[in-house]
């Protein structure tokens, strides 16, 4: 499904005798603008009118540009869920096609709080060849990502993507489902787990050079410079196995 057949597939419940602008214009615009960078309707309509001469290529718009009312109305009079499910089925068909690796995070909305403390978090699913977020889920505090992760795997079609995960996500629940929809998993360990923690650690100090692989990467942005130095092994002999098992974590 391409974005044009995700716009058509959406209901348009305005009278026609009204309609000025197509829905499949308005939708289009929309998500282009929204990936482009576009914070509110007053963004999306400025958006039109820099790309128009590009936008005419896929699109009539027998009318023009919409105002930004005319984005803001048509989208308040969308059912949320059907919005929802539809635009699942068009990013589960981006995903399948053109994603290898798929990372998984949180984060507090900035500026979301009341008393103190965050409203909300969001937990999203992040595809790296399309640079776009395919899914996300609200949650009460990010302790929640924990429930939030399984409802996310579900919702897309993740068959041979590689997921990265924080330590938050390192569950065997989580590996479970990760392995359920025919996906390969690299979960974080950190001290929160400290049993894991330990045992890859002194694995990787005292294991033979010759056993592992390693790869190197020198990294300049964001004001900083990062040097980082990735170790890889598949020998797992020297885990105490007993200390595994007690572990809540992903093995």
């Amino acid at each position: 499904m391409n974005i044009l057949e995700f716009a058509n597939s959406l209901p348009d419940h305005r009278q026609e005798i009204k309609i000025r602008h197509l829905s499949t214009d308005i939708i289009f615009i929309t998500v282009a603008a929204v990936i482009c960078g576009a914070q509110d309707w007053e963004d999306i309509e400025y958006f039109g009118y820099c790309k128009e001469s590009f936008l005419r290529k896929y699109l009539l718009l027998p009318n023009g540009i919409p105002s930004h009312d005319t984005f803001n109305r048509f989208f308040s009079n969308l059912d949320p869920q059907v919005m929802e499910s539809q635009f699942l089925i068009w990013v589960k068909s981006i995903c399948s096609e053109h994603s290898e690796l798929v990372s998984i995070d949180g984060k507090t909305i900035c500026g979301a709080k009341r008393g103190g403390k965050s409203l909300f978090h969001m937990v999203s699913v992040f595809c790296h060849a399309n640079g776009v977020s395919l899914a996300q889920v609200k949650t009460g505090e990010k302790s929640n990502e924990i429930t939030a992760i399984p409802e996310l795997i579900k919702a897309l079609d993740l068959e041979g993507c590689v997921i990265s995960i924080d330590a938050m996500g390192c569950q065997h629940a989580i590996a479970d489902e990760i392995i359920q929809a025919k996906a390969h998993y690299i979960p974080a360990v950190k001290n929160n787990q400290q049993e894991l923690y330990k045992a890859l650690e002194d694995t990787f100090r005292f294991q033979c050079a010759k056993e592992r692989v390693s790869s190197h990467e020198l990294d300049f942005g964001h004001g900083r410079i990062e040097n980082r130095t990735c170790y890889t092994s598949q020998n797992m002999e020297n885990i105490d196995q007993g200390k595994m098992e007690k572990c809540k974590n992903a093995d």
